[in-house]
């Protein structure tokens, strides 16, 4: 078995071999994208980019697995090793030009989460960590912001445009959050947004409805960033279809309490 280091730099350039194709693709018509259920589109540009993806990754690891949201969305998450990748998080943002849309892959071996990487496609920046190893964001470390405030915090958040049987729920939470933090963004990309809740640009954050591959990278970032990531009722169990929150340790109880009680 390969260090985690090791599985981070495979990673690393399956993920820029990635980026590189999205950069270079021409975004593709309205009426050539495809709608998998309400809200949720997807396209060529996708499909290649899992494959190129996943061509690098198993010719690397022969015998491992690669989740990913439009090729193998239903594999379990519990083999030797497992490749968890979102090839274009953010792809309504990338259909429109919007500059928010990334490549993320997470990994983990038997069960648990070793690796993580997130490429921001239009910034040409790399998020990478490996268990044990921290947070990096290129050549620098990071960590979970200082805050402990939330009158000063600033919340990410994802609006539940796939399960709009969470919306009520949500807006409840999302009106308990405004009154008590100094912010929230909606960027688009979950990806991204706990990228840069490791790097300390974001202080929380929280999502319904989100699946693996949307967040198994981000999740290993802010661990190795110092920060916590769990489910709304406090499990560390995230390789599964669920909601998300997190932050550094101080926001993070915050914003469970609160979003508990909204």
């Amino acid at each position: 078995m390969r260090d985690y280091n090791d599985l981070v730099k495979l990673a690393a350039r399956a993920a820029a071999r990635a980026a590189s194709y999205i950069r270079t693709a021409s975004r593709p018509a309205p009426q050539a994208w495809t709608e998998k259920g309400q809200n949720d589109f997807v396209t060529e540009v996708d499909r290649a980019a899992e494959s190129l993806i996943a061509e690098a990754l198993v010719r690397e690891v022969p015998g491992s697995l690669v989740v990913g949201e439009e090729f193998t969305p239903d594999v379990a998450t519990s083999g030797e090793v497992v490749w968890i990748v979102d090839p274009l998080d953010g792809t309504t943002n990338f259909l429109h030009g919007y500059p928010q849309f990334a490549v993320s892959i997470g990994c983990a071996v038997r069960g648990e989460l070793c690796a993580g990487v997130i490429h921001d496609v239009t910034r040409d920046v790399v998020y990478r960590a490996a268990r044990g190893g921290g947070a990096w964001l290129g050549d620098a470390r990071v960590r979970v912001s200082s805050v402990v405030d939330p009158r000063r915090a600033l919340v990410a958040t994802g609006f539940p445009f796939r399960e709009l049987s969470n919306l009520d729920d949500y807006l409840r939470q999302f009106a308990a959050v405004t009154r008590a933090a100094s912010g929230i963004r909606r960027a688009g990309s979950a990806a991204l947004d706990l990228a840069h809740v490791a790097a300390g640009h974001f202080d929380a954050f929280w999502e319904l409805g989100l699946a693996p591959w949307d967040i198994a990278a981000g999740v290993m970032l802010i661990r190795e960033a110092g920060g916590r990531v769990t489910r709304l009722d406090g499990s560390e169990a995230l390789l599964t279809h669920g909601d998300i929150v997190g932050g550094n340790p101080a926001m993070h109880e915050w914003l469970l309490g609160l979003l508990r009680t909204a």
